[in-house]
C-alpha cells in the first residue's frame, strides 16, 4: 500500500514478454482487473492483457450502479441477490471516491410490476438477503411523499413508492483503479494487445499465449502455468482458439442510456420505473444531467462497437414520457448515449431480461478457465472464485507453492486510501483547501479529489508543473491527461474522453471544446507518426456522431 502504480507501456510490455507468470488473464474489463488484484495480494505473478482499452467493453457501458438486483428476486434469484447485494457497501468502503450511497425510488401504479405489499415484502427481504445497514434500510411512502421526493413522476394510478439504498458507480474508473492497485502489487497488464493464439506443452495443456501488440504492431509470446478467459462479450471466440470446449456458450444482448441535460429532464431523484412493455428501467442523475435506460435486446453483431439505433432511442424516450408525461424530451435533446453487452450464458427459450446474470467458471481439457455472466457488483467475488481455483491448481502440481487466502474484501483499490466511508467527508475538505496552492480553485480540487481520491496528490503536483508548461490546455484538464497518460497508460484520446474522464458521455461539450488541444498533446508526449494521430483523430470524431446520431439514421 502506499506505492505509486507504474502504468507505463513501455515498462510493462517488457516486463510481459520476459516473465514466466502463474497467471495470465486474457481480459482488463473489472472481471480481468479484479483477478488480477486477488491473485498479486496472494503473491502470484500476474499478468493481464487486453485487445482495447481497459474497460472498453461492458466495463465502461453499464447502468453505472453497484445494484443488488431486486428485480432478480422476482426471479427467485434469491442467492444471487443476496452474494451481489453484501458486494455492494465492500466496493464502496474500498473506493469511496468511484463509488457513492444513492436512494432510489421506486414508484407504484396501478397494475404497475411491484405493488404495495410485493413492494414492502420485496424490499424488506432485499435489506435482510443484502446485509443492509440500518440507516439504508427502505421506506415505504405515501403517494404524496412519492410525488414531494420526485413531482415530475406520473400522478395518475400513482399508489406511493418504495424508497431504498443503491450504489451509484463509475464503471470505467472503478475499473482502472482496480487495475491500478493490482500494478501496485505487481502485477503486469497492458491494453491494445491481442491474444492470437493458445500455447500448449507436451501434454496438450495451455502454457501461454502468443500476443499481437496492436499499436506497435508486432507479436511474441507470454509463458504462464495458468490461463484465465475473462474476456466477456469474446469468451466464446477465445474458446474458439481452444481445443476442448464445453456444450455452453454466451448469449449477448445489448442495453443503451441515453443522456439529457437537466434544464430539459429536471429530474431530481434517482428512479426505477415500470415501462409501457412490463419492462423496468432506471433513470439517474449525475452531473447536471439525467441519464435513463436500460433497454434489453438480443444482440449478435458488431461486438466491439455497439450502437444506439433510432429503436433504441425512440423506446427509452417512449418510457419517459410514460412515466413523466410532462417532460416533453424529443430525439434532438439527447446529447450523449452509451451501448453496452451484455455477456449471458446461453438458456434455452428465454427473452433477454429473464436470462441469468449469474457468473459460471468452466475448466476445458487444455486447463484454460473461462468465467462468464456475472455483473459488474459481484466482479470481487467472481475473482476470489477464480483465484481460489487457480490456486489449487497450482498448489497441485507443487506442493511446496503455498499462497494467501483472498485479501480483497477490505483492501482499498487505488486512490481508495481515504478512510473509508466515513474519514471520506474530511478527506475531501483537506483536498479542497490545499487546491489552491496548486493553482487549483477549491472547486476544481473538490472535484479532482473525489474523481481521484488519494491519487489527487499526484493530479496537485502536475498542477505545479503546469505553469513550466507550454500548454494550450487549461490547468485542471492538463493535470488530468498528464495523470492518465503517466499513471493510467492512456494510448489514444478516446480512452482520455471515455474511459479515464466519462467527458464523452456526461460533458460532451467539453470533448468538443478541448479535443483538438488534448489531440496535440497526446502526439507530443507519445510520440504519435501522422498517420497514428490522423487515425485516431478520425477514432474520437466517430465516437462522438455514434453517441449522438443513431446508427440506422446516418447517410
Amino acid at each position: 500500500m502506499g506505492k505509486f502504480s507504474s502504468l507505463n507501456r513501455a515498462e510493462q510490455l517488457n516486463k510481459l514478454s520476459s516473465t514466466n507468470f502463474d497467471m495470465l488473464v486474457i481480459g482488463g474489463g473489472i472481471t480481468g482487473a479484479g483477478i488480477a488484484l486477488d491473485a498479486s495480494l496472494r503473491g502470484m505473478k500476474v499478468a493481464v492483457v487486453e485487445m482495447q482499452d481497459f474497460a472498453a467493453g461492458t466495463s465502461s457501458r453499464s447502468t453505472k450502479l453497484v445494484h443488488g438486483g431486486l428485480r432478480y428476486l422476482k426471479q427467485f434469484q434469491v442467492g444471487l441477490v443476496a452474494e451481489v447485494g453484501k458486494e455492494r457497501e465492500i466496493v464502496y468502503e474500498n473506493g469511496p471516491h468511484v463509488t457513492t450511497p444513492e436512494w432510489m425510488l421506486l414508484p407504484m401504479h396501478k397494475g404497475g410490476t411491484f405493488g404495495p405489499l410485493s413492494t414492502s415484502i420485496g424490499l424488506r427481504v432485499y435489506d435482510f438477503l443484502a446485509g443492509v445497514k440500518r440507516s439504508e434500510r427502505r421506506k415505504m411512502l405515501s403517494a404524496q411523499d412519492t410525488l414531494a421526493k420526485e413531482p415530475l413522476l406520473k400522478k395518475d394510478n400513482l399508489k406511493g413508492g418504495g424508497y431504498y439504498v443503491e450504489y451509484r458507480t463509475d464503471d470505467a474508473r472503478l475499473t482502472i483503479e482496480v487495475m491500478k492497485a493490482a500494478v501496485d502489487n505487481g502485477a503486469t497488464v497492458i491494453n491494445y494487445t491481442k491474444a492470437e493464439e493458445l500455447l500448449y506443452d507436451d501434454q496438450k495443456k495451455v502454457v501461454g499465449v502468443k500476443v499481437k501488440d496492436l499499436i506497435a504492431n508486432n507479436e511474441f509470446t507470454v509463458s504462464a502455468k495458468t490461463v484465465i478467459n475473462a474476456s466477456g462479450p469474446w469468451v466464446d471466440e477465445v474458446r474458439n482458439k481452444d481445443y476442448s470446449k464445453n456444450n455452453k456458450k454466451l448469449r449477448l444482448t445489448k442495453g443503451v442510456h441515453l443522456v439529457i441535460d437537466q434544464s430539459v429532464f429536471p429530474l431530481q431523484q434517482a428512479i426505477y420505473f415500470d415501462t409501457p412493455d412490463g419492462r423496468m428501467v432506471f433513470a439517474v442523475p449525475r452531473d447536471g444531467k439525467a441519464y435513463v435506460g436500460t433497454t434489453d435486446t438480443f444482440y449478435d453483431t458488431d461486438i466491439s462497437s455497439p450502437k444506439m439505433l433510432a429503436e433504441d432511442r425512440d423506446y427509452i424516450l417512449k418510457a419517459i414520457h410514460y412515466m413523466f408525461p410532462n417532460v416533453k424530451v424529443t430525439e434532438k435533446d439527447v446529447e450523449s448515449s452509451w451501448a453496452g453487452v451484455r455477456p449471458l450464458i446461453y438458456e434455452e427459450g428465454k427473452d433477454p431480461s429473464e436470462i441469468s446474470r449469474k457468473d459460471e467458471i468452466w475448466e476445458g481439457d487444455s486447463g484454460l478457465i473461462t468465467i462468464a455472466g456475472g455483473k459488474l457488483t459481484g466482479y470481487r467475488k467472481m475473482a476470489e472464485s477464480v483465484v481460489d481455483l487457480v490456486s489449487n491448481r497450482l498448489t497441485e502440481k507443487d506442493s511446496t507453492v503455498t499462497y494467501k487466502s483472498s485479501m480483497t474484501k477490505s483492501y482499498p483499490i487505488s486512490g481508495g486510501n481515504v478512510g473509508g466511508s466515513k474519514g471520506y467527508p474530511s478527506f475531501l475538505s483537506k483536498k479542497e483547501n490545499e487546491a489552491s496552492s496548486f493553482g487549483f480553485t477549491t472547486e476544481e480540487g473538490r472535484k479532482l479529489a473525489a474523481m481521484y481520491g488519494s491519487n489527487v496528490e499526484k493530479l496537485f503536483e502536475y498542477g505545479k508543473q503546469y505553469d513550466k508548461e507550454d500548454s494550450k490546455l487549461s490547468r485542471v484538464v492538463f493535470a488530468q491527461l498528464m495523470y492518465s497518460i503517466e499513471n493510467e497508460m492512456v494510448s489514444k484520446p478516446v480512452d482520455f474522453f471515455i474511459r479515464r474522464t466519462g467527458a464523452l458521455f456526461f460533458h460532451i461539450d467539453f470533448v468538443r471544446e478541448w479535443k483538438e488541444a488534448v489531440i496535440d498533446e497526446m502526439a507530443e508526449k507519445l510520440s504519435w507518426t501522422p498517420e497514428q494521430k490522423q487515425e485516431y483523430t478520425g477514432q474520437l470524431e466517430k465516437e462522438i456522431e455514434d453517441a449522438v446520431v443513431p446508427v440506422d439514421f446516418k447517410k
